[in-house]
């Protein structure tokens, strides 16, 4: 219920920016537009916004005959969850990532990249789906997803609004109100993300993960390798859509610039040291 909570005034937070947008674009008139679309959105970001991120990674779907035993891994983690079995992804990037998608635990998606699936153990692996199935579990991916797709449509009108704008003969904007609203949107967007979604739900998902899988060792050796093998290994596809950077397990984004305002993840030294503690006094399955 919190979730849907946070869901709900997010929407309206986001549908409130459309309108300023919209209103410093094109007045009374203008506001009137941005709220038709930002209702659009809303509906359309709520019922298909997973579809939407899916596709921005080009994640294709697999099943027990084309990835027999990642399916099966997920399928008992689901299991030992008490939630519906996801359906599964597969993204051809060799940086090692893997993130949860969806509306409910009912229209739930797992994804993981080629690259973490060669790079981890399978014992590593299972604690990664772990975490992403505590997301589902704890019902996150609903506000993440939404959240990914409606700041990205942030984004895109306010440079529609650039591009519509008109330039001088020199090149330059001829509306300077448009050129500040875009200046000043893409942080607004990242603000709600980070305000919407607090750095404590990887500790919390980190934690579920490990009574899922009931291996927290697994997990905190996964999150080690991943952070040291990430780097210097670009994940195309998030750092051309950095709105969904929040959704994986380990952030994708280079440092520097806009991008590192949708920093959303906890230092992976914290995680790492809270499940060996978590280890030190769960026993292993």
């Amino acid at each position: 219920m919190f979730n849907l909570m946070k869901t709900a005034v997010l929407m309206a937070a986001i549908t409130a920016l459309f309108m300023l947008l919209g209103r410093m674009l094109g007045g009374q008139t203008g506001m009137v537009i941005a709220l038709v679309v930002a209702l659009g959105m809303n509906f359309f970001s709520y019922w298909f916004s997973d579809k939407i991120v899916l596709k921005m990674y080009n994640a294709r779907e697999v099943d027990d005959a084309t990835a027999p035993q990642f399916v099966a891994m997920v399928r008992e983690l689901a299991t030992n969850a008490g939630i519906p079995m996801p359906k599964v992804y597969l993204i051809d990037e060799d940086a090692p990532n893997a993130f949860a998608t969806g509306r409910s635990p009912d229209h739930a998606a797992v994804a993981a990249t080629t690259g973490i699936i060669r790079v981890l153990s399978a014992r590593e692996l299972r604690g990664v789906m772990a975490h992403e199935l505590a997301h589902v579990k704890h019902r996150d991916i609903l506000i993440s997803t939404i959240s990914a797709t409606m700041a990205g449509a942030i984004g895109m009108l306010a440079n529609f609004g650039m591009m519509f704008g008109g330039r001088d003969s020199e090149g330059r904007p001829s509306n300077p109100i448009a050129g500040i609203a875009v200046a000043i949107l893409a942080p607004l967007a990242a603000s709600l993300i980070q305000m919407a979604i607090s750095r404590a739900r990887e500790f919390e998902a980190d934690r579920g993960g490990a009574e899922i899988s009931g291996d927290p060792q697994a997990l905190a050796s996964a999150l080690d390798k991943i952070h040291r093998y990430a780097q210097g290994l670009p994940m195309e596809a998030a750092e051309r859509h950095p709105e969904t950077a929040q959704m994986m397990i380990m952030n994708p984004l280079s440092a520097g610039g806009l991008r590192g305002l949708f920093s959303t993840h906890p230092p992976t030294e914290e995680r790492v040291a809270a499940l060996m503690e978590l280890a030190r006094v769960m026993p292993r399955r």
